[in-house]
C-alpha cells in the first residue's frame, strides 16, 4: 500500500521539467502543510517559553537574594553619585558605563542614575 502511494505522486523527469501537482495532490498537501507550520509554531512557542526567561533584566547581581535593595545616606554621597540602572555594572549598584555596549547590543536607550546635591 505504500508502495501504490509514493508511486502517485508526481516526479519531474529531468532538471528541466516542471514540478506540477494536481488539484488532487495541491488540496492535500495544504492542509499538510498548515498543520506542520502550525505544529511548528506552537512547538517553538513551547520551546521558547521554557528556555528564556522574558523580561529578566538582573542577570548576575546577588541572584541568591530574593530581592536586590540598596540603601544610602545623603551624608554619605558627598557632593555626587552615579547609580547603575542596567543592571550589567561590574561595581553595582554604581555605574561602571556598561550601559552604552548593553544599549549597543540591545538598541536600548537605558543611562544612569545620577545624584548631586544643589550649589550651595
Amino acid at each position: 500500500m505504500a508502495a501504490s502511494a509514493l508511486s502517485a505522486i508526481p516526479v519531474p523527469a529531468g532538471a528541466s521539467s516542471g514540478f506540477r501537482l494536481s488539484k488532487e495532490h495541491f488540496a492535500l498537501a495544504v492542509p499538510v502543510a498548515l498543520a506542520a507550520a502550525a505544529g511548528g509554531f506552537l512547538v517553538g512557542l513551547y520551546v521558547s517559553g521554557r528556555t528564556c526567561k522574558k523580561g529578566r533584566v538582573n542577570t548576575f547581581v546577588s541572584k541568591d537574594s530574593p530581592k536586590v535593595v540598596h540603601s544610602f545616606d545623603m551624608e554619605d554621597i558627598g557632593t555626587k553619585a552615579v547609580y547603575c540602572r542596567c543592571w550589567r555594572s561590574k561595581k553595582f549598584p554604581y555605574c561602571d558605563g556598561a550601559h552604552a555596549k548593553h544599549n549597543e547590543e540591545t538598541g536600548d536607550n537605558v543611562g544612569p542614575l545620577i545624584i548631586k546635591k544643589k550649589d550651595a
